[in-house]
């Protein structure tokens, strides 16, 4: 049993404490294939990474971009399914047990998984946190409730279009952070300017006090770090599945690739720079 609570708030306060935005990073679950994504997973700590979001793969990603959906189906062809991502876990929390891991994706392979047994096997693998897409507040309570009972926080996203009317039915019922969509569209595609992501950010801090992370179309170290200057955190996901996409022809029969890792842990690294320097 991987238990612990709060990892969440622990990292956040952490963070404040050191005066800093966090970098959290988003990876598809056995993308390439289990063995590398695996590597991956245990590395993104120390590259940099504060918070580690974990894709679910699912056949229609819907609000994902072509980089993300390809991970899914790449995912997928190896063998990828919800047992091998909470056996992911499981075996990241052997020797980190205070990376916060998010769990991200969509609900039907959660529904077919069985949600009262998912939330229980979840919160026993070591997962912290849900991001699902498509469950909109007023549906969600089939899996935030048993969620919230197994210690695991339900993060809500929030986006350009959420208004000052729609923005407190958003929040109800969130914890752990808010994940603030800086774009309208699907992720991996274009970039907010810097100001108006200070101005959402400042909206959404009028609703709760959870901390807000903000990610879609942040592909540079230099763009973490303008984000990092105005949110609690900067979240990068395409562009890190798009290093894995760049590398992944080259695995051999052996299903390993240092090269891959090595690309991969070391743009983290460049992230987590921009991101850590970005209020000194």
């Amino acid at each position: 049993m991987s238990r612990k609570a709060g990892r969440l708030k622990a990292r956040f306060e952490e963070l404040a404490a050191e005066g800093r935005a966090g970098l959290v990073t988003f990876v598809t679950a056995g993308d390439p294939n289990r063995q590398i994504s695996s590597d991956i997973l245990a590395g993104l700590p120390d590259a940099g990474a504060d918070i580690v979001e974990l894709g679910m793969p699912f056949t229609d990603p819907m609000a994902d971009g072509p980089a993300i959906q390809a991970s899914s189906l790449r995912a997928l062809k190896a063998g990828q399914d919800m047992i091998a991502t909470l056996d992911m876990v499981r075996a990241f929390r052997e020797t980190d047990d205070d990376t916060p891991i998010v769990l991200m994706g969509y609900f039907n392979p959660i529904y077919i998984y069985g949600v009262e047994k998912f939330t229980e096997d979840a919160a026993n693998a070591g997962v912290d946190g849900l991001i699902i897409v498509d469950v909109p507040p007023e549906e969600d309570g089939e899996l935030r409730i048993p969620a919230n009972n197994e210690g695991i926080d339900f993060v809500r996203l929030t986006t350009p279009t959420s208004d000052e009317e729609r923005l407190p039915a958003l929040m109800g019922g969130a914890s752990g952070f808010i994940y603030y969509v800086s774009i309208a569209g699907i992720t991996g595609t274009k970039s907010a300017a810097t100001s108006s992501v200070a101005d959402s950010v400042s909206r959404i801090k009028k609703f709760s006090d959870l901390p807000v992370a903000v990610g879609f179309g942040i592909k540079t170290p230099e763009q973490a770090a303008e984000v990092a200057r105005v949110a609690d955190a900067a979240v990068v996901g395409s562009a890190i599945v798009q290093v894995i996409a760049d590398n992944a022809e080259n695995i051999g029969e052996s299903k390993s690739s240092p090269d891959l890792l090595n690309s991969v842990l070391s743009f983290v690294s460049e992230l987590a720079r921009g991101v850590r320097t970005a209020r000194s």
